[in-house]
């Protein structure tokens, strides 16, 4: 019983909290308004604390404008998560637009959707990312193209890393900085995440949402780290696949650590020169 009072108080919380800011949200996408950006991170800020979600940071994220951040990818709390940490976007695949609910808060976010397996689109929608990345949004590319169960990496794809090579186009900057970011869901209650209990956080894609959703709900304590690697340069001299997998081997490396209970040690790192095809 106090399971679904809990549940209910958290669905009241945050539609009441989306139904506020949505007019004034939609206005400010409509006249390109800077504090589009913001409304969403303090949405993140508050949902974070009524689901019960408590975020550690871990690292500085870069200040450095055009930023794409490509980070690992385990369930839908990782939007909240992040968003909590820093005003972003997301890229997210186009069938999440018409989700219920979600579909709607990720219009709200300013989310970028691209159709993963529309490969003759890839150039068309990198064009698209490479936009916003110029006009100084901070954009969160989930390289693993799909969702793990939180207890390693799936190889990065590489075609949407393409963005950074054409933001360095569309604006006069002369680097991309590309911030490795490692999503680690670590503790319920005070108590480890077994690699067993770890998916309680973690929404695979052979699981329905709905139960995943609740269950997570139903918890109300979730610690979560947030580690930031040293970004990788991506200048004009850069390969977006060597690029994408110097960002995937910092990401592995900082969720090893970060499910070891370690903080992640990152060296300095530069963007690889072209040569890797």
């Amino acid at each position: 019983m106090i399971a679904h009072l809990r549940i209910a108080m958290v669905a009241v919380l945050l539609t009441a909290m989306t139904l506020v800011l949505w007019p004034l949200q939609h206005v400010a996408i409509a006249r390109g308004w800077p504090i589009a950006r913001k409304l969403p991170h303090l949405w993140h800020r508050v949902a974070c604390r009524v689901i019960g979600i408590r975020v550690h940071v871990e690292g500085t994220p870069s200040p450095h404008r055009p930023l794409l951040i490509a980070a690992n990818h385990q369930s839908w709390a990782d939007i909240t998560v992040l968003g909590k940490v820093m005003p972003l976007s997301f890229i997210a695949k186009a069938e999440v637009r018409d989700w219920p609910a979600f579909g709607l808060l990720a219009k709200l976010q300013r989310t970028v959707f691209v159709e993963r397996e529309a490969r003759g689109r890839t150039g068309e929608q990198a064009n698209m990312i490479a936009e916003r990345l110029s006009a100084g949004d901070a954009m969160v590319l989930f390289a693993e193209g799909t969702t793990s169960d939180g207890n390693e990496v799936l190889p990065f794809k590489t075609a949407l890393f393409g963005a950074a090579q054409m933001a360095l186009k569309a604006s006069e900057a002369e680097a991309v900085m590309v911030q490795p970011v490692a999503v680690t869901y670590t503790h319920a209650h005070g108590l480890p995440l077994g690699r067993f209990f770890r998916p309680l956080a973690a929404w695979p894609g052979d699981v329905e949402l709905a139960p995943h959703l609740l269950a997570f709900l139903k918890e109300g304590a979730v610690d979560a780290t947030v580690a930031f690697g040293e970004p990788v340069l991506f200048s004009g001299a850069s390969n977006r696949k060597a690029v994408a997998r110097e960002s995937e081997e910092s990401v592995r490396r900082m969720l090893a650590h970060g499910l070891r209970g370690r903080s992640p040690a990152s060296g300095p790192r530069r963007g690889a020169d072209s040569g890797a095809i």
